[in-house]
């Protein structure tokens, strides 16, 4: 198991190590229009919507990080209590490593005492594994919800990784007989608009885009290559803005979780305008964690609240419904992206 958890801390160093203030999701290419004139206080705002079917209290949550190893299960129990305290859904990173070995559960199975009765929880195995290990997965952290990870270049950067990708069917699978919600999503590189007709035939409702712009899990890769030879890769993928406008089309179809290089109250409302219901964020919940401990993550958890209200002001939205139909202007860049895909709708 050793290496298995060593690659597991890894990630964590790395992942910090990478960290960048500013973010380049392609959400600085989404511009909200102001009212200027929105006839509006902000106790009238109400920032509550739904994620995996139950309403949660804001529009964005704990995303994925990490878990398996000793150091990175330190980080899931303080990430527990703060989702406690906060009322944000939670995601554990992938319990593959619990699967493979046993040693490895404790720390999962001790998330669901830390966060509490009420928390949201969500377990997370890549979308390989079979229905018999996701209904493992979600007893061993008694999860609300199973995420299910598409990650093909990740895997084929990783030194150790899977150099063979159909899950399709086993997706297919999962959806129609997982007792829990399914939320199928990437790792940072985007869901293609190519996959939604798929995972809409497969009967998936719930996706995670996560699109590229905040950690990458390419650069992170090649990091632990000895050959540091796959950088090439490393601007592959859809942003986060493009993953949205990708979308689009079948947002009568899937719930959409927007992820990747969230940094702020005005990227989560972006989101929502660009038709999320609720956000993701993962690398900078980590970053302020290792710099400020639980602490900081929950002042700055309040404070994102706070701040996601006053942007609402700003546009004159009193809901996250009303968000959702708010004014945008698109760059050039993102506004020939999107008339690019019409043909292959």
């Amino acid at each position: 198991m050793d290496k298995h958890a060593h690659r597991k801390d890894e990630h964590v160093f790395i992942a910090e190590k990478q960290y960048q203030i500013n973010a380049t999701n392609g959400l600085e290419q989404v511009r909200l229009l102001p009212q200027t004139l929105p006839e509006i206080a902000l106790n009238e705002i109400d920032i509550s919507t739904t994620f995996l079917g139950q309403k949660i209290e804001a529009p964005f949550f704990i995303n994925a990080m990490t878990g398996g190893s000793k150091e990175t299960d330190k980080l899931n129990f303080k990430l527990a209590k703060v989702a406690k305290e906060t009322g944000l859904p939670l995601a554990v990173g992938s319990q593959s490593i619990a699967l493979r070995f046993p040693e490895a559960e404790a720390g999962f199975k001790k998330m669901r005492k830390l966060a509490g009765p009420k928390t949201l929880l969500l377990s997370n195995l890549g979308a390989e594994h079979s229905l018999e290990n996701c209904l493992r997965a979600l007893e061993m952290l008694e999860a609300d919800a199973l995420e299910l990870h598409v990650n093909v270049a990740q895997e084929l950067t990783m030194p150790e990784g899977d150099r063979s990708f159909y899950a399709l069917d086993n997706i297919k699978e999962v959806q129609a007989k997982l007792p829990q919600p399914l939320l199928v999503k990437e790792v940072g590189g985007g869901i293609s608009p190519l996959a939604l007709p798929k995972l809409k035939a497969a009967g998936v409702k719930y996706l995670d885009l996560s699109g590229k712009g905040g950690t990458n899990f390419i650069t992170i890769e090649n990091e632990r290559r000895k050959e540091k030879d796959h950088m090439f890769l490393a601007g592959f993928g859809l942003t986060t803005a493009e993953t949205l406008l990708g979308a689009k089309p079948y947002h009568a179809d899937f719930s959409l979780t927007a992820s990747g290089g969230i940094r702020n109250a005005l990227d989560i409302a972006k989101c929502l305008a660009l038709g999320a219901d609720n956000v993701g964020i993962s690398g900078e919940f980590l970053h302020i964690l290792l710099k400020e401990d639980v602490g900081g993550l929950i002042k700055r958890i309040e404070n994102l609240k706070a701040e996601l209200k006053s942007v609402m002001a700003l546009v004159g939205c009193r809901s996250i419904v009303e968000l959702q139909q708010a004014p945008y202007l698109l760059s050039p860049e993102l506004l020939s992206f999107e008339a690019q895909l019409k043909k292959y709708y």
